[in-house]
Parts: structure tokens; sequence; C-alpha cells
């Protein structure tokens, strides 16, 4: 059971969160008290879909986790688990995220958001074999962790900017800080030849994580007055912009840090993505 749960990743909470908030994010701007069912259904789904992605890393991916310091004791590549029983999961957690899909409302628009969604999800794990930003196929899965929550609670995707704007702050904001998580795995990724966005962006590589998260502040900061967010919601976006600047400068300040400080940025950003979607969840009670 152990060996199973570190497949999954859920041992390690932070990056189940941090799939779960952008679609918090979603379903608080698209009304301000979504139906608790439906909030049950996206975090079940999103549990099932995100391990499910690990699964499929971890088969793509095993031989080169083994030559990897960071990821050399996950369950295949240490042969704690074999590719059969990993395989059986998959099926199993795809099947899960598809009844999920079937359950949501608007069933139509979301089940075809959900086979889109695959696409990336199964291709992403090569994209580093053979594309210089492998982060921004990541990121793209991530934005439908949005806009499949906004189609069940509005059951369009027209009709207002809001959820655009969402997805953009989420692709910019998991982009942004799946580029500081890849820092720890620089000096294995140029040895190995896997690409990293990383790698690809030299010494541009803070200021292009400074960008994503500022732009990821605006957007979802307009996205909220648009939506009518009320006044609360600014308090909580105020203390998680400062938030943003002060991890862009910690990474500024970095010489030679230990493998674990890129663990802490990316748990900052969990904390700094739960502390806007309270925002929301607080703006959209009125307690302003």
């Amino acid at each position: 059971m152990t060996s199973v749960m570190a497949l999954l990743r859920w041992d390690k909470p932070s990056g189940r969160l941090i799939l779960l908030i952008p679609a918090g994010w979603a379903m608080w701007l698209a009304a301000p008290q979504p139906p608790p069912l439906l909030v049950l259904q996206i975090l079940v789904g999103g549990l099932g879909i995100s391990g499910a992605g690990c699964i499929v890393n971890d088969l793509w991916d095993h031989s080169i986790d083994r030559q990897v310091q960071r990821t050399r004791q996950r369950p295949l590549a240490s042969g704690a688990l074999g590719g059969p029983v990993a395989v059986v999961l998959l099926l199993v957690l795809l099947t899960l995220s598809l009844a999920v899909a079937l359950t949501l409302p608007h069933q139509t628009l979301c089940l075809a958001l959900a086979v889109l969604a695959l696409a990336p999800i199964l291709l992403y794990p090569g994209a580093k074999r053979v594309f210089p930003y492998p982060q921004l196929v990541l990121a793209c899965t991530w934005g439908f962790a949005v806009l499949i929550p906004w189609a069940a609670v509005r059951g369009t995707l027209t009709g207002s900017l809001v959820p655009w704007l969402a997805w953009l702050a989420t692709v910019l904001w998991s982009f942004g800080f799946d580029t500081v998580y890849a820092m720890a795995d620089q000096a294995d990724d140029r040895r190995l030849g896997i690409h990293s966005s990383v790698r690809s962006l030299g010494s541009w590589v803070v200021p292009v994580v400074g960008c994503c998260y500022g732009l990821t502040i605006a957007c979802l900061g307009v996205a909220a007055a648009m939506a009518g967010v009320r006044a609360w919601w600014w308090l909580f976006w105020l203390v998680a912009a400062w938030g943003m600047r002060r991890e862009v400068v910690v990474l500024w300040r970095r010489r030679n840090p230990p493998a674990r400080f890129y663990g802490l940025r990316f748990a900052a950003q969990v904390k700094l993505g739960s502390l806007l979607l309270l925002g929301l969840v607080a703006g959209r009670a009125g307690l302003a």
C-alpha cells in the first residue's frame, strides 16, 4: 500500500492540492456558492486524474528516474512495483475519472474537455525528450482544471472572459512553479540530455518565472473584478501578490542551495494559491 501511495504521489499532498486549487478558483469565480456535490465530484475527479498522470509519468520515465537522485526511490524506478500493476492502477483511475466526467452537469461539454485533456496528460512525459519547454505542456494540462469546473457550473466557455483569464493565470502559474521545481534536476537533466524550461531559458529563468507569477496575480485579479467578487478578496490578493514577489526575490538570491530549497519554493506556491482560493471564497461569501 505504501508503494501504491507513493506511485500516485498521494503521500505528498502538496502536489495534489496544487492541481485542485485552480479548479477551486474556477468554481468560485463561476458561482457565489458552487453546489457541494459538484465540489466533491471535482475533488474526486481531480485526485483520480492527477494520480493517473503520475503513473503515466513514471511508466515513461522509470529508466531515467533510476539515474536521478530525486526520483530513484520512486516505486517503478526502484522495483518496488512492477509495470503491470501500474498499468492496472492507471486503468482504474482513468475509469474513475471518466465516471466522474459522465456525472457532471452539462455532460457533453465536460466530457469533451476531459477527453481533450487526455492528450497532454499522456504526452507530457515524452515532451521532455523532444521539446525545449516541456513545462509548458504540463501547464496547458493544468489549464483543464479551470475549464472543466467552469463548464460544469456555467455550461459554456463563451460569453465571458473570466474563465479564460483564470485559465491563463493557471497556465502561467503552473509554468512558473514547475520551472522552479525543475531547477532541482537541472544537473541530472543536462547529463541525461533531458529538456526543461530551466535549461532552455538559461540566465532568463528567474525573470521569466517572475513575469509568470506577476501575470498570474494580474489575470486572477481582473477575473475576480469582472466576476463581481466582493472587496474582502482584495486583502487576500494583496497578501498573495506580496508573497509572489517575495518568492522571486528568494530565487534571485539563491546561491547553490540544497535540493530541498526547490521543494520549499513549490510548497510556498501551494500556500499562495490556497490563499487566493480562500480570498475568492471569502469574497463570494460577502464578508466585507
